[in-house]
C-alpha cells in the first residue's frame, strides 16, 4: 500500500560507486505494527481464516486512508480519475484500461475522493494490482530479510546507507528471483547480527 500511496523513496548506494536508488518508502517501524493490525486474530487454516483475514485489510485500508500522511499527499478535492491516476503513478504501473476503469468505478458517480470507504477500495484495486506485486515482488522480498532477520530497515546502523539492500536486490535479480540459489536467506541466518540477537554466538 506504501507504494501506491507514496512512491518511492530515494536511498544512497556506494555498490559500484556512489549513487542514489529507488528504495521502498515504507519503514520498519510502520511496517510491524500494519502488519500486526492485518494478522490480528488470524491463524491459517483454523475457523473462517480467510474472511477473517480479508475483513483485517479492508479495516486496515479504511484506516490507511484516513492518515493525515494520506490525506495530505491525496487531497480528498481529487477527481475520481486523478486520485487513481495519481495511485498508478506512485506505483509505477501503467494500468490497463480496465484496472483503472476498475478503481474509478469504485466512486461510483462522485466528483470528488471524499468517500473514504471508496478510497480504500481505491487504493485496495491499485496496490493489489498484478503488474505492481510482479514489478515489486524482490524489492520487497529483500526488504523483508531485514525487517524479519535483522528488525530494521536497512540504512540502519549496522549500515549506513543502501548498499547491503542494492547487493542483495541485484544478486536476487541474477538469480530470477530464487533466493534459494542467490543464498540470501542463508546469508541472512547465519549472519553474526542476526545471530547475536539470541545472545552471544
Amino acid at each position: 500500500m506504501y507504494k501506491a500511496a507514496y512512491g518511492s523513496a530515494s536511498g544512497a548506494s556506494t555498490l559500484g560507486g556512489a549513487h542514489q536508488l529507488p528504495v521502498p518508502i515504507v519503514r520498519f517501524n510502520e511496517f510491524l505494527p500494519d502488519t500486526q493490525q492485518i494478522g490480528q486474530g488470524v491463524v491459517v487454516n483454523v475457523g473462517n481464516w480467510q474472511q477473517q483475514l480479508e475483513n483485517n485489510k479492508q479495516a486496515f485500508a479504511l484506516d490507511f486512508v484516513q492518515r493525515s500522511r494520506f490525506t495530505s499527499a491525496l487531497a480528498t478535492t481529487l477527481t475520481p480519475a486523478q486520485f487513481v491516476d495519481q495511485l498508478f503513478s506512485n506505483a509505477g504501473v501503467t494500468p490497463t484500461t480496465g484496472d483503472r476503469q476498475a478503481a474509478i468505478n469504485e466512486f461510483g458517480s462522485a466528483t470528488n475522493t471524499s468517500d473514504v470507504a471508496a478510497r480504500s477500495r481505491a487504493l485496495r484495486d491499485v496496490a493489489e494490482n498484478a503488474t505492481l506485486n510482479s514489478q515489486e515482488f524482490n524489492r520487497a522480498f529483500v526488504l523483508m530479510q531485514f525487517f524479519g532477520y535483522l528488525r530494521r530497515n536497512p540504512n540502519d546502523p549496522q549500515d549506513t546507507d543502501y548498499t547491503g539492500y542494492e547487493f542483495w536486490l541485484n544478486k536476487l535479480n541474477q538469480f530470477n528471483g530464487n533466493f534459494v540459489a542467490a543464498e540470501m536467506v542463508k546469508a541472512f541466518i547465519t549472519s553474526t547480527e542476526y545471530r547475536q540477537r539470541f545472545g552471544p554466538p
